[in-house]
Order: structure tokens, then C-alpha cells, then sequence
């Protein structure tokens, strides 16, 4: 089980994931941060960068904010 911090970024141009030197991760998502579209695109962004099912990946805190604790089953 792995825990990421992650800060999102909703409506940018482009997808894309990275880690950064403190550890924590920008992720960029093109989904508008309505109706948790922004979360079901960092979910899918997530498990495709990191190579596991959508269903292994849940967003355990901050799903209204920005900064959002992100958790990944093995």
C-alpha cells in the first residue's frame, strides 16, 4: 500500500504526473473540477502512470480540495 500527495492541477492542457523533489506529485488533469470529474481523471491518470487497475487507486482525503492524499493498493 502506498499513500502519494498529490496536488492537482484541473483544466490544464495537458495529462501528465510527476514527482517531485520533496515527494510529493503534480498531477495535471484536462477534466474541469466538477462532479468529481477532476477525481475519476486523477484515479484513471494515476493507475495508468503507475501501472495498476483504477480500482486499486482511491483518494483517501481532500477530494473537494486540491491537495488530496491518493492511496494505491499493491
Amino acid at each position: 500500500m502506498r499513500t502519494l500527495r498529490v496536488k492537482v492541477k484541473p483544466n490544464a492542457k495537458t495529462r501528465a504526473l510527476q514527482e517531485q523533489p520533496d515527494g510529493t506529485w503534480i498531477a495535471q488533469v484536462q477534466a474541469p473540477p466538477i462532479d468529481g470529474k477532476a477525481n475519476e481523471a486523477l484515479i484513471a491518470l494515476v493507475a495508468e502512470t503507475l501501472d495498476v487497475r483504477k480500482a486499486q487507486v482511491s483518494i483517501r482525503s481532500g477530494a473537494s480540495g486540491r491537495l488530496k492524499l491518493v492511496q494505491v493498493a499493491d
